[in-house]
């Protein structure tokens, strides 16, 4: 029996399926009803009354359209499809009730609410509000929360419509929020005045459909109608997160996310989103020359001069940094070798096969999650290596999926079965094996990253192979894959990449320390660790300031577009190593983004499918036996990862919290 049903809303006449709400049923007429508490990725509370509607032939009086089901709608008495109105004058008037029993507490603040401009409660009041208020009694107030450092609040501005306690424990995993009180002195607060905890507590700003919550280092700092709005892609983690830039003048102002169901959802982590005024500070702005020990600022085409006589007949090595997008990879590659040299991504040490890329990315899309009913982690901590890629685990753990877990006992903010946190557990498994239904495999860096990781890595395969599983390698550099791709890679690693070289041009490595001897030429965005070893610095755009290619974990090519330009002198990746390499006397074949994304594509065909997930043949590797160690996970702090999370004062306040968490004695219950 077919569960779609036909409904008419507006005398548009859909067929949907029965279990649809019929606030999703309107969206898929294309035709919009307010909301403030219903929210398509959390659970429904239907405690706003705001899209109530009109259901012909119901009960005489307005439904709640997020809470009733289409299938529960009676027919017409011929058979006819249920009819349903969403603008006739009994809505009309509900709605207009609703909001005027909404507005009764909360405050005229909208002239210094940061919410101004793109808040809920405004555009709806705009269409169902009036320009009087009947009461006279004094306004109920509430007193403002202390959430940490990133969320703001005013709890005065709060509708209760829960939306912020239903993310923490539905998508965060955290039980922090929750509501007290009846009537009139009900309010969300937190539990026992503790300050969030998830890495992801910044959606609720997004979530939050007045000024109650908004960004607290954003705050009176811009309105949204003085901002350029640029769509971008994250590279604080691996996952690839779309998100939006908005700049004002020359500064980021904000990260906001872009909904994309195949890869954050709407979600984005608290690093991605609040990194910005590390893009402010300690920014390499000017090319650099050492002498005498001591660096000093230079003209580029000193630097670019000094850096070639150093290059021209020695032997030259390369490292590809994780922020580096694709081109700036594939140009670096391309002189380096031209030159005789090598080239090097894998700087944390990972073994990641050189060629086989469903060994280094897997053959799994982020969309497999959601189906999967059995999940097996190896050697990694999603809550910390990917929080968005975590609560999609967490999404599917809720659905019933079981989670297996080889490596550290963490908290991942769901239950998991603890395999063993040694190789010989893992072995043990892969020897039982059988066929499973819809199993996924994640495995992270930290099991890869030592030196028996292409044994672990060819047990974890076979552990695939033998369930029939999906596989998935999760990273932590977000330009890693796209580096593995375009072939910046030398057998045998970082340590024969820079065997015996006398140049290491390193570009924006700074997770690496180069010994001493080589002269090293840095180029970067931030004068962090590659710079304080360098012999010449060449300063390079962020991320938000060049147009740039990231291929995500799960193999996925996205573009990153420039917001705004970078500071002082610096300039864009690609083009300093095209303007060093005429220098050198090995031209590279492009003078444009364009004609460099052509070789590239030329080169790499799979590149040129932007947004698409290839499918890698699946070839697991010879199976090895790992040596006897327990896993470590890769990553310590998840504020600290990268320099620009370095530069950042946001970030360093709260990973000093985060420490200060972990260290704090917890009494006994």
């Amino acid at each position: 029996m077919s569960n779609l049903k036909k409904i008419s809303i507006d005398g548009i006449e859909v067929e949907v399926d029965g279990a649809m709400t019929i606030i999703q049923a309107a969206e898929a007429a294309g035709v919009e009803i307010p909301r403030f508490c219903y929210h398509e990725r959390l659970s429904i509370a239907g405690n706003c009354r705001m899209c109530l509607v009109e259901v012909v032939g119901g009960p005489p009086k307005p439904a709640a359209s997020c809470a009733m089901q289409v299938r529960d709608l009676r027919p017409g008495p011929n058979g006819e499809a249920p009819v349903v109105k969403t603008k006739s004058p009994m809505v009309k008037k509900a709605r207009e009730g609703v909001m005027e029993f909404l507005l009764i507490n909360h405050p005229l603040d909208c002239p210094i609410c940061d919410q101004g401009g793109e808040c809920d409660l405004q555009d709806q009041a705009m269409a169902y509000g009036v320009d009087f208020s009947r009461y006279r009694e004094p306004k109920r107030a509430s007193e403002d929360l202390n959430l940490g450092p990133l969320v703001k609040t005013a709890m005065t501005r709060c509708i209760s419509c829960t939306r912020c306690v239903r993310f923490t424990t539905e998508v965060a995993g955290i039980t922090q929020m929750g509501q007290t009180g009846r009537g009139e002195d009900s309010e969300i607060t937190s539990y026992l005045n503790e300050t969030l905890s998830s890495n992801l507590q910044g959606n609720i700003i997004d979530l939050c459909p007045v000024g109650a919550l908004t960004s607290k280092p954003y705050a009176f700092t811009a309105r949204p109608w003085e901002l350029t709005k640029t769509e971008s892609i994250d590279v604080m983690d691996a996952l690839g997160s779309n998100i939006r830039v908005d700049t004002k003048g020359r500064e980021v102002m904000r990260f906001l996310p872009r909904n994309h169901d195949g890869v954050n959802e709407e979600w984005i982590s608290d690093k991605t989103r609040f990194v910005w005024d590390g893009l402010r500070r300690q920014r390499l702005d000017t090319p650099y020359v050492r002498e005498n020990g001591k660096l000093r600022k230079a003209t580029w085409g000193e630097a670019l001069e000094k850096a070639a006589a150093a290059m021209k007949g020695r032997k030259v090595a390369g490292l590809v940094g994780d922020l580096a997008p694709v081109e700036a990879a594939y140009s670096l590659k391309t002189l380096v070798e031209s030159l005789g040299g090598h080239v090097e991504c894998r700087t944390d040490g990972a073994k990641l096969p050189i060629g086989n890329r469903s060994a280094y990315v897997g053959t799994a899309t982020i969309e497999d999650i959601d189906s999967a009913k059995v999940i097996l982690l190896i050697g990694t901590n999603p809550r910390v290596e990917s929080p968005v890629l975590n609560a999609r685990i967490r999404k599917a753990w809720t659905n019933g999926a079981m989670v297996g877990l080889f490596g550290e006992q963490v908290d991942l903010t769901y239950d998991y079965m603890h395999m063993g946190s040694d190789r010989a557990a893992l072995v043990d498994l892969v020897g039982r094996v059988t066929q499973k239904d819809n199993t996924l495999v994640i495995i992270g860096q930290g099991a890869i990253n030592e030196a028996d990781g292409e044994a672990v890595l060819s047990q974890a395969m076979a552990y695939a192979t033998g369930a029939g599983a999906k596989f998935m390698v999760l990273h932590t550099a977000a330009a890693r894959v796209g580096a593995m791709d375009v072939g910046a890679v030398t057998e045998g690693g970082l340590a024969a990449a820079t065997e015996g070289a006398e140049v290491i041009y390193n570009l924006g490595a700074d997770e690496v320390e180069i010994a001493a001897g080589p002269f090293v030429i840095y180029q970067g965005s931030h004068g962090d660790r590659g710079a304080n070893r360098a012999d010449i610095i060449l300063p390079g755009a962020a991320y938000t300031e060049e147009n740039g290619l990231f291929v995500n974990t799960e193999g996925r090519p996205q573009l990153a577009f420039r917001a705004g330009f970078a500071p002082g002198e610096a300039k864009e990746n690609w083009a300093i190593l095209r303007a060093l390499s005429a220098e050198v006397g090995q031209q590279l074949p492009w003078d444009s983004l364009a004609g460099l994304r052509a070789a590239l594509v030329k080169a790499h065909p799979h590149l040129g499918r932007i947004d698409e997930v290839p499918e890698n043949q699946w070839q697991p590797l010879e199976l090895k036996l790992p040596a006897k160690a327990t896993f470590r996970n890769a990553i310590k702090d998840f504020y600290l990862t990268n320099p620009i999370a370095r530069a950042s004062a946001v970030m360093a306040e709260l990973s000093a919290m985060a420490k200060a968490r972990a260290a704090a004695p917890i009494a006994a219950e």
